[in-house]
């Protein structure tokens, strides 16, 4: 017995099967010690969630045992793993809108049928202070942002004693600095003898968090690494099974026409302030324009404004090209898409909420190509043949994961649905395409995958705007860097000639002598 209490958790030879086809985790074997951060590392689809998900209890292994505190337990349900101290964070989060944070925390707890809200805020407000937590118990989930909603999951599990933490993804919605907050917060729980497991794709994040590493490939369990003894180039060799360039290309091609000239761009958000101030900046054929900037600083309707889904108080959005071989010049602003797409304008537009704005996820893969296509169809009868050909074509080229044309997007992994809008949009030929966080939540393979689709598109004149979050990748990939401030531009720059850290300043402050578009 001695031997098992060191570990928190113990699967042993775990075994999990959907259908005779789907094997999503084979004879894995996985150790949590106590009082450490694991981090799960593996590309999308390599079963990390589904070996989660049996500690969690909402799926039962096929075969193979699972120990917790040294002794074997069987887990059928979310109450049974909650019982055992173990609590998982959910990528996408189970709250309760109109309730506020504490009421959401000691929601479904057995209690008094009358619950004293000062006392439950008191009781939540010293929870979070003893873990470094930011939040207000009394706020209403929906005026929260992201970072805060995911708080109140962390502190739902705390406050119903879990020992154990599975974070699934958790810094996919968050900005670098409330990522820094939630680390700082982590490394506070692991002090107070927590065991953790967060699941990531972020090599960088793995690094700077972990104590070990337990990789999957496909399935199966590749092996655990001492993170101190480790590097980003070994995790990657390890999860995709082959030596792996960590380099961004920025292949040199000769600047085009100006496609989009943006003057003094200015919008409203719904609390009736302004989400953009005057913004001004060109973008040209052949070029990567990167737009930096912290979460919220007006990159959404940016985007939207130029995409036709968003409408703006003041400014112009001179749109340059042809059609047919005839000279198209337009002010976008005000147009609806079908309006722009009639103007003879070819744009395409990768929104960020992948499954919201871009495709219906109860929809197969031709039918969401057709989405795009179908109002140029001839007559009362839809032709399916078109969009089939293409989204076979698509599985083919992009290496799309999935079982056929007909199978609901919504059921691919995160990567496998960014590939099929990304690849409908391109399929249209645009002469600008608008990408919003292309690559969040995704893996290594696939994100280079997008990168090389951007550099492709590039390549063939195209006008990219690439809005991102990963700085690293935007100094590598852009040929120039838009950083936004606040809803203004403080500065357009060539990322060859500053730093990460200028680009982060610019982030958090507007110079407005616009030193900044000198560099550029």
């Amino acid at each position: 017995m001695s031997g098992t209490t060191q570990y928190a958790v113990r699967m042993v030879h775990v075994t999990k099967a959907f259908g005779k086809k789907v094997i999503a985790n084979k004879d894995v074997n996985l150790e949590l010690k106590k009082g450490e951060i694991l981090a799960l590392l593996g590309e999308n689809g390599s079963g990390k969630t589904t070996l989660m998900n049996m500690l969690s209890g909402i799926y039962y292994p096929d075969h193979g045992e699972i120990y917790v505190n040294g002794e074997e337990v069987s887990i059928r349900s979310p109450r049974d793993s909650f019982e055992l101290g173990i609590g998982m964070i959910h990528q996408h989060f189970k709250l309760v809108d109109v309730l506020t944070a504490a009421e959401n925390i000691v929601l479904g707890m057995k209690g008094k049928a009358v619950v004293n809200r000062r006392q439950i805020n008191k009781k939540v407000a010293a929870l979070a202070e003893r873990y470094g937590f930011e939040i207000d118990p009394a706020k209403k989930v929906y005026n929260m942002a992201v970072s805060e909603k995911q708080t109140v999951e962390i502190l739902k599990v705390l406050y119903r004693g879990a020992e154990i933490l599975i974070l699934d993804e958790p810094t996919a919605v968050l900005t670098p600095q409330e990522t820094e907050k939630l680390f700082s917060v982590l490394r506070n729980m692991k002090k107070d003898g927590k065991s953790i497991i967060i699941i990531t794709h972020k090599l960088n994040e793995v690094m700077a968090i972990s104590d070990r590493v337990a990789i999957l490939r496909k399935g199966e369990y590749v092996g655990v690494v001492d993170t101190s003894k480790t590097n980003q180039e070994q995790l990657t060799e390890m999860m995709v099974g082959r030596p792996v360039s960590l380099e961004v290309e920025r292949p040199a091609v000769k600047k085009g026409e100006k496609r989009l000239h943006v003057i003094d761009l200015t919008c409203l958000n719904g609390d009736g302030v302004k989400a953009l101030d005057n913004v001004s900046f060109d973008a040209f054929g052949g070029e990567i324009l990167g737009v930096a900037g912290i979460a919220g600083s007006g990159q959404k309707e940016l985007c939207e404004i130029i995409a036709g889904l968003y409408p703006a108080i003041g400014g112009a959005v001179l749109y340059s090209g042809e059609h047919n071989g005839v000279p198209v010049q337009e002010n976008l602003l005000g147009m609806k898409p079908d309006e722009i797409s009639k103007k003879g304008i070819s744009m395409a537009f990768v929104p960020e909420d992948r499954l919201g704005m871009g495709l219906v996820a109860g929809m197969d893969m031709t039918d969401n190509v057709m989405l795009r296509s179908y109002k140029s169809g001839k007559g009362p009868f839809v032709d399916r043949k078109a969009p089939k050909k293409l989204a076979e074509k698509m599985i083919d080229e992009l290496e799309i994961v999935t079982p056929g044309v007909d199978a609901p997007v919504g059921r691919l992994s995160g990567g496998n649905v960014q590939k099929v809008l990304l690849g409908r949009e391109i399929a249209c030929q645009p002469s600008v395409l608008i990408v919003a966080y292309p690559v969040r939540g995704l893996d290594i393979n696939s994100s280079y995958r997008i990168y090389d689709l951007l550099n492709e598109q590039k390549k063939k004149g195209v006008a990219v705007i690439f809005i991102g979050e990963d700085l690293d990748v935007l100094m590598q990939l852009s040929d120039r860097i838009m950083v936004l401030c606040g809803g203004r531009v403080s500065g357009i720059v060539d990322p060859r000639k500053v730093t990460k850290e200028d680009i982060g300043l610019m982030m958090i402050h507007v110079n407005d002598s616009r030193e900044g578009e000198a560099k550029a």
